[in-house]
C-alpha cells in the first residue's frame, strides 16, 4: 500500500518562516479563554484539546520572536527581553499539560506574551534594505 502523505525536512524552520500562524482565531480563544469566571463546562479532554492548541501556538510564535530578535544586534535591548520572555517560555512549555482550566488559562497568557514580545521586536526591528 502507498502512501498519499509528503514528508518535508525543514531543519532550518524556513518553511516555518515564510508561514506565519493566522493570529486572530488564536487572540480570538485567548480571549474567551480569559473571559472564563467560573468553570466553562467543557471536558477535561477538551480542555486539554484547547491547552494543546495553545501549546502549539506558542511554540510557533515563541519561533517568530527567535527569528525577529536575531534582526537585532546582540546589545539591542529587545534583544535581551526577548531571551528572558523566550527562555520563561520554554520553562513553562516544558511542564505537563493537564486538562484544566488553570493550565488552559497559563497557555493563553503565555501565548499573549509572545505575541506582545513579537510586536515590540517588530517596532524595534530596523527597516528591511529593499532591493531594487
Amino acid at each position: 500500500m502507498s502512501s498519499t502523505h509528503l514528508v518535508l525536512h525543514d531543519p532550518e524552520g524556513h518553511l516555518e518562516a515564510e508561514l506565519p500562524l493566522d493570529r486572530a482565531p488564536h487572540e480570538c480563544l485567548i480571549k474567551a479563554v480569559f473571559g472564563w469566571t467560573d468553570d466553562p463546562g467543557l471536558a477535561p479532554a477538551d480542555l486539554q484539546q484547547i491547552a494543546l492548541l495553545l501549546t502549539g501556538a506558542a511554540r510557533a510564535v515563541a519561533g517568530d520572536v527567535r527569528r525577529a530578535a536575531d534582526l537585532l544586534p546582540d546589545e539591542h535591548a529587545a534583544r535581551a527581553l526577548a531571551d528572558v520572555v523566550l527562555d520563561e517560555a520554554d520553562r513553562r512549555l516544558s511542564g505537563r499539560m493537564e486538562g484544566t482550566v488553570r493550565c488552559v488559562q497559563g497557555r493563553a497568557r503565555l501565548v499573549r506574551a509572545l505575541y506582545e514580545r513579537l510586536d515590540r521586536l517588530v517596532a524595534a526591528a530596523p527597516e528591511p534594505v529593499s532591493t531594487p
